[in-house]
């Protein structure tokens, strides 16, 4: 029997003139960027707490608070590999990530590759085991009316050693 594990992730924030939109590790070119005091880079975030959430280990303030100057506009590609780190000294690896981006504009659909080869080199994974999806909120609520951006995350962990072929017999001699 495997042991398997899943985390969700969610996270949210305001839209700000004069900052980078980073997700995913990659800048797309936009007059708004997440204003938040690392990149506010509101994809990797959301998968960081799946992570961290599947293996039980918390959130992600409780391992990068915001009180911490060292975090200060840092890329938070930094918090995902750590958190794919502390998920393995507790013996998980990581099987897939499923997440979603909510945000009115701009369409990011011509980042989608990039965003999956950043993700899946700091998750230390294929990139066909991370999707990413985009979605608008139809012109309802903060980010639809253009004021804020949210991404959503479903981790799947694996415990290293378990899995239907772990101990299953080998070949027999005759």
């Amino acid at each position: 029997m495997s042991e398997i594990r899943t985390g969700l992730g969610w996270d949210v924030h305001r839209l700000a003139a004069g900052r980078p939109l980073v997700l995913g590790g990659v800048t797309a070119p936009f007059e708004f960027g997440l204003e938040g005091h690392s990149d506010a880079d509101v994809l990797t975030h959301a998968i960081t707490d799946a992570v961290l959430g599947a293996a039980a280990l918390g959130d992600i303030g409780m391992h990068f608070p915001d009180s911490d100057p060292q975090w200060k506009a840092c890329d938070s590609l930094v918090f995902l590999r750590r958190a794919v780190e502390l998920a393995a000294e507790q013996g998980y690896r990581i099987v897939n990530v499923d997440s979603t981006v909510v945000l009115e504009r701009p369409k990011l659909k011509d980042f989608r590759d990039a965003i999956r080869e950043r993700l899946a080199e700091a998750l230390g994974v294929e990139k066909d085991r991370v999707s990413v999806k985009f979605k608008t909120a139809e012109k309802m609520g903060p980010v639809g009316e253009g004021r804020s951006a949210e991404a959503q995350a479903v981790v799947t962990l694996q415990k290293l050693g378990t899995g239907p072929w772990h101990n299953a017999p080998g070949p027999t001699s005759s």
